[in-house]
């Protein structure tokens, strides 16, 4: 795996480096030999904070894992768990998705937080290229990101589509026309 590492507010040592894509390179375990698989590793200090941004590309799916603590080792440490976890994850879903359709369980939402209901604001703006898959691989990208929504190039159209969670907890589907 192609391991690239960045610092902003902090000099990454040889030490931290190799601490680094020694964590990183345990991930290997779960990837099949997935050359294209790639890492990127983002360390900063905030307000004293220690965070580790870890992204794992794997062809297209994107996972992604954040720790924040007073060290940077142990943040390292929480970010590549996150990962790990996802990792398993994604690779049950692929598991259970080719075993072929289940019954699965309805869950009520919990209640919203009070940060929830507070005046919207734009935070953060992304650029991305947009992969070509069908509607189930993004709905599978979608609950990786932990998001509610996915925007991809659908496969069969060639054109912007967006999958989104429902309050319901099915999934809905925006099919853009230009």
């Amino acid at each position: 795996m192609k391991i690239s590492i960045s610092g902003k507010n902090l000099e990454i040592t040889e030490a931290l480096r190799s601490y680094v894509e020694k964590k990183v390179s345990k991930l290997d375990k779960y990837l099949n030999d997935n050359r294209t698989a790639s890492a990127e590793v983002m360390m900063r200090i905030e307000r004293g904070t220690h965070i580790a941004e870890v992204t794992v590309n794997l062809s297209g799916v994107l996972l992604r894992g954040e720790g924040k603590t007073g060290d940077m080792y142990t943040s390292i440490d929480s970010a590549v768990d996150r990962i790990e976890r996802q990792l398993t994850k994604f690779k049950t879903k692929l598991w259970k998705r080719s075993q072929g359709p289940k019954l699965g369980e309805v869950q009520a939402a919990g209640p919203e937080s009070e940060e929830e209901l507070a005046a919207p604001r734009i935070v953060r703006t992304k650029r991305f290229a947009l992969k070509p898959m069908d509607v189930e691989e993004a709905v599978m990208q979608m609950e990786l990101l932990g998001h509610d929504f996915f925007v991809f190039r659908d496969a069969d159209s060639g054109e912007v589509s967006v999958v989104y969670r429902r309050r319901d907890g099915h999934y809905g589907l925006i099919e853009a026309e230009f």
